[in-house]
């Protein structure tokens, strides 16, 4: 049998990390070792952090790649326990398949890149440099483009054959993954354009803690992490809203949906503005 021929996932409660892991694993075996290696990379990196004192532009070397490790990472979970959700049959069909394949390839290259490019004290983004770097830069937007795009074939297996979960689970997923695309790629276009994702405020100035948006002007970087969050966000809204608003879960996350589009655009036009999110 095919290591991705596994039975549908119960839905009920899963109890405690170690078996919210085997469920995971249980729902996608190849996304879900992909997801976990990330993280635990992230993890090792973050002990270089700890001991590695070099900067670049006001920020530890180290910060980005852990960054992008975690994000991909529960990216990469969150799709898996997603597909889980499917018929068996349709796990396996094509759309799934490319998905599946397109979210480790490009994955993989990106943080390859970032990486590399922290290890040497070098910036990943904007740099052109060199042709070299320039191309790397140019095929790091494909990349990333092609990874969220990967949200929508897979909403619209769940919109098509998700029947196992609450209307208002399913409606709040196709929704999440949906905006991830649209809000979370339109912000990473925003910053591509404007050549950064700094609008005034203090070059090189430290940021946030963990974070490093900015605290003197505005960031783009927050209306692109909201963008890029729906995916988990939005879910977890529905699934709460299905258990606290059995008959009005539906509108309730058709409300919810909007609301988040609204701040995330607030974000977006707000840095926009050259304001901080919250300015120290």
């Amino acid at each position: 049998m095919s290591s991705l021929a596994f039975d549908p996932l119960p839905h009920h409660p899963v109890r405690g990390p170690s078996a919210l892991l085997r469920a995971i694993r249980r729902r996608d075996p190849i996304l879900a070792g992909f997801g976990l290696a990330l993280l635990a990379l992230a993890l090792v990196l973050g002990i270089a952090w700890a001991f590695d004192a070099r900067q670049l532009h006001g920020e530890d070397v180290w910060a980005k790649p852990v960054k992008f490790l975690l994000s991909v990472g529960l990216f990469a979970l969150t799709s898996a326990w997603f597909i889980g959700d499917l018929p068996e049959v349709r796990r396996r069909a094509a759309p799934i398949r490319a998905a599946r394949w397109t979210i480790i390839g490009a994955g993989t290259f990106e943080l390859a890149y970032i990486t590399w490019q922290g290890a040497l004290g070098q910036p990943s983004h904007f740099n052109e440099s060199t042709p070299f770097h320039a191309v790397m830069f140019a095929l790091m937007g494909i990349g990333a483009v092609a990874l969220t795009a990967t949200t929508l074939p897979l909403a619209r297996e769940i919109a098509r054959h998700g029947t196992k979960l609450s209307p208002a689970l399913r409606l709040a997923i196709v929704l999440g993954l949906v905006l991830t695309f649209v809000l979370g790629t339109g912000a990473g276009v925003a910053i591509a354009a404007h050549g950064g994702h700094a609008v005034g405020g203090i070059p090189d100035h430290p940021g946030l803690p963990l974070l490093g948006w900015s605290t003197t002007g505005g960031d783009l970087r927050v209306a692109h992490f909201l963008g890029i969050h729906a995916q988990q966000l939005l879910p977890l809204a529905g699934a709460g809203l299905a258990a606290a608003l059995p008959m009005r879960a539906r509108a309730a996350v058709w409300l919810v949906s909007a609301l988040y589009v609204l701040l995330t655009l607030a974000a977006f036009a707000q840095a926009m503005a050259g304001r901080p999110l919250i300015g120290l």
